[in-house]
Order: structure tokens, then sequence, then C-alpha cells
């Protein structure tokens, strides 16, 4: 029943969309809502009023993708939200409508999987959740509330807090395997500033036995009590470090066994919000 942007090219075939629709649609809308029935005439007059604004910015984005991979160019697709937000690998009903993963960069662009060179996945120096769902290390305390507001971790456009807790590297790991993860961006290294000790989930205990990898279930994962180990902080302030180097010595070892528990190197690391706050550890660009 849906309509797609090349049937505005072809009134026929528009006009039997749309007619399919409205069968459905106006169903709803009389015997449901009690509000009177769509016309095919109506939408379709305002669907075709758009053909000639719209025309000059329909290509076949997939050959032209591919042509430009052809040319020597250098592409980026980007997923928006997260690993565990999407709908088949994620944390299912609590995921979003499609699949924000590597994967759905091949399926939405028509970029084929053997043109993918690096997928590189950004992680925070500690967890975020936005919404319901399960989060073994959420903090439900003042140290949470202390991540929240060093980090500014409200929603940009709704302002809703945001759930934070202590990084997971199981989830990491998760991810990296799901995405095939070449190359992590550590963000928010600057907020763990000051803590004495930082912890990091390193596996799960489900009901007395212990999970090194995600659990298979829903209703395991939901259960799941996070295994900690705990590593010491600093306090010195990192938000001028141009290179690993310029890290404090405990920074740089959390930064390290994070690498090591996630499964990909930390190629890049935040220590700040400037565009110019950024370590580059390895280069994420081609050439």
């Amino acid at each position: 029943l849906g309509v797609r942007v090349q049937d505005l090219f072809d009134e026929k075939i528009l006009r039997q969309k749309i007619e399919g629709s409205l069968d459905q649609k106006n169903n709803l809308l009389v015997k449901v809502f009690n509000r009177r029935a769509i016309t095919v005439d109506e939408v379709a007059e305002e669907l075709l009023t758009y053909v000639d604004r719209l025309r000059p910015y329909v290509r076949d984005t997939a050959l032209l993708l591919n042509q430009a991979l052809d040319d020597g160019a250098t592409m980026v697709l980007e997923g928006g939200q997260a690993t565990l937000l999407d709908v088949d690998h994620g944390t299912y009903p609590f995921v979003t409508s499609s699949n924000p993963t590597s994967g759905g960069a091949c399926t939405g662009s028509g970029v084929p999987p053997t043109r993918i060179d690096r997928v590189v996945a950004v992680v925070k120096a500690y967890t975020t959740r936005v919404g319901a769902g399960p989060f073994p290390t959420e903090l439900l305390d003042a140290d949470g509330e202390k991540l929240r507001q060093d980090g500014g971790e409200f929603g940009t456009t709704t302002g809703r807090p945001r759930r934070c807790g202590w990084y997971d590297a199981v989830v990491a790991r998760f991810a990296a395997r799901i995405n095939g993860t070449t190359d992590f961006v550590l963000t928010k290294l600057d907020v763990l500033t000051g803590w004495e000790r930082i912890p990091v989930c390193v596996a799960y205990d489900v009901d007395g036995v212990r999970h090194d990898e995600m659990p298979m279930t829903q209703t395991d994962f939901h259960h799941a009590k996070p295994i900690y180990e705990y590593f010491p902080g600093w306090t010195e302030d990192i938000t001028g470090a141009k290179t690993l180097e310029d890290l404090p010595k405990n920074a740089r070892a959390y930064v390290k066994a994070l690498e090591e528990m996630s499964g990909a190197p930390m190629s890049a690391i935040g220590v700040g919000p400037g565009r110019d706050q950024t370590i580059e550890v390895r280069s994420l660009l081609p050439g």
C-alpha cells in the first residue's frame, strides 16, 4: 500500500495506490472515528502538485553512489540511534522501527557490503539510554545524577533526561560483533575526571550464572546484574589533551582496558565538547 516517490510520475499507478490505501483508511475514519471519507481525487490532486518540484531531485541513488565509489570517492553512511535500538538485534520491543546497525546502511543505500571498508562505532566512556528497556549498569542514585549533569545528558530536542550508568563492555562487544566494527570513537572521557575509581561492567550475573556475552533472551537480559571491574580514576584536567600521551596515566589505562574488552581499537577519543577536542589515535579516513 506504500506510495513511493516514483509513483508520482505515473498518475495511473498513483491513483491505484491511493485507492488501495484509502480502502483501509476510510473504514477507520468513517466507522471508528466518525469522520468523512477521503476521496482518491483530492489526495491525487494534492500529490500531483509536487511532481514538477520534485522531479529534478529524484535519481537512482544506488547507481549514483556506486558510480561515485567507482570514481574513487570517499563515502560516509551514518546510522542514527544505536545497536540496542535495532529492530532485529536490539532490546525488542524497546527499539526503533528499522536497522541503524551497519547492515542497515547497505540496505538503505544500495551500497553492497563488499564495498564497506570501515565501520566506525561511537561509544561513550560511560553508558546512557533514552526511554524504557533493560539497562544493567543504570545508576538510580547520586552517581547517576552526577554523570547526567556533568555529561549534559538531556535530550537535544525534548530536554528529557537520559538514563545513565557505567561503561558496559558486554554491550560494546555485542555491538562490535553485530556491526563488524573496525574502529571505536570513545566520547566524553572528560566527564569521568574526578572519580576516585571507575567501575566497568565486564560480565553479567543472571540468576547466579555468569554471562560474558549478551544473554540470548530478553528475559535474561532484564534480570542481568552487572559484574564490575574497578579502575583508578584521575583528577587532572584532560580537556586540552591533543595526543594519547597527554592523558594522565590512569586515563590511558582506562582507555586501554576498554579497548581490550570491547573488540575494536579506540581510534579517536573525545576529551571535551569542542570540535577540536578529539584525540586522533588512528586515522578514520582512507589515505
